[in-house]
């Protein structure tokens, strides 16, 4: 981010940008010395009163190589994508891409330190690109979600499985709401305001699980996991209304029914450390569901559509036979749900599911 300020004020007449993938002849004493930061396939050559400087910077913002026995995110072998922009579509896409867990969440907290200072525009620099694989890095194992391990909370294993499943959504979450910025242009600029605080939001959570894993000694990236988040934000890609019907208010808000009765159980098991964790997670990811439920209504009234009705037509067509209570009332309400969105959702839970 200062690296980029520093490019952004700097004169064009004071730098010259080359194709890194042209070969260069060396340089001699009395050119610029060349920092290759990886712009794409663009190199910037500096004048020598800001080499020094550029050159501390990129060392610094470039990620550690480290020992294999260190925490999978601290072993950060992917350059940071530095971008010459001030829109936050453009950062929001950099948070996104990262594969280094370090960068992607100091990026997150410097883009949204950032926004809430009024240093980015709602003006794109260009549209935005069709939704793929999302940054990540190469652990964990992705698997089918049938597949994934599931452990008893009676030994110490059990509960890093857990917490290493937590940690996973909300590695998950942070790259959804980054996607919810970068890919939906237009919007009130409250709405970009609210993901932006989510998406950092989901990174302090992360840390936090992060940490708790590590005293249980293990790292994000031991255990298998599977991509059904990502996943319906592919599916959900074409349409601000359907992700925000799908993603924040079934998928996310999942977390309002289950997570009671998961710090009941590792309340019994003592662990109290995780049970202190997932209440700070609860109580935010109220907030960030109820989001997901204001600005569906919001794009429901903007196309006169009944909300209610709409959510169940939706949720009928993507969760057919997949749909599974019991549902807390009273945080879901709490996040915005309706008393006929919550009938709905009895209602096609008690669907059986289809082989």
């Amino acid at each position: 981010m200062v690296l980029s300020l520093l490019l952004r004020n700097l004169p064009l007449q004071h730098m010259s940008i080359t194709d890194c993938s042209t070969p260069r002849s060396p340089t001699s004493a009395t050119t610029p010395s060349i920092i290759d930061l990886p712009l794409g396939h663009i190199c910037i050559s500096l004048p020598d009163h800001v080499n020094l400087f550029a050159r501390h910077l990129n060392n610094y913002l470039l990620p550690a190589r480290s020992s294999a026995n260190q925490p999978i995110q601290s072993r950060c072998n992917d350059k940071v994508t530095l971008t010459i922009s001030n829109d936050i579509f453009t950062a929001a896409q950099q948070c996104l891409a990262s594969c280094c867990v370090a960068d992607k969440l100091r990026l997150t907290k410097e883009t949204a330190q950032q926004w809430r200072e009024g240093g980015y525009t709602l003006t794109p620099a260009t549209p935005p690109q069709p939704i793929g694989e999302t940054g990540r890095p190469a652990k964990p194992l992705l698997v089918k979600p049938a597949d994934v391990p599931r452990r008893g909370l009676g030994s110490e294993a059990g509960r890093a499985a857990l917490i290493h499943a937590i940690t996973h959504i909300e590695f998950n979450a942070i790259n959804l709401a980054w996607d919810a910025v970068y890919r939906f242009r237009g919007l009130p600029q409250q709405y970009y305001s609210d993901w932006i605080r989510v998406a950092d939001e989901e990174a302090y959570h992360f840390a936090l699980l992060s940490e708790r894993l590590q005293d249980l000694g293990h790292h994000y990236g031991d255990f298998p996991a599977h991509n059904g988040l990502w996943a319906m934000a592919q599916k959900t890609a074409d349409d601000p209304m359907v992700r925000m019907a799908l993603v924040p208010r079934v998928l996310e808000a999942r977390g309002l029914d289950v997570t009671p009765g998961m710090m009941q159980r590792l309340k019994k098991a003592g662990d109290e450390e995780s049970v202190a964790i997932l209440e700070i997670i609860l109580r935010d990811e109220i907030g960030h569901v109820e989001i997901g439920s204001r600005w569906f209504k919001y794009l429901c009234d903007e196309r006169g559509l009944n909300p209610a009705s709409t959510f169940r037509e939706l949720v009928s067509a993507y969760f057919i036979g997949e749909l599974r209570g019991p549902f807390d009332y009273t945080m879901r309400q709490q996040a915005g749900f309706s008393t006929e969105e919550l009938e709905a959702l009895e209602k096609l839970a008690a669907q059986p599911a289809i082989d």
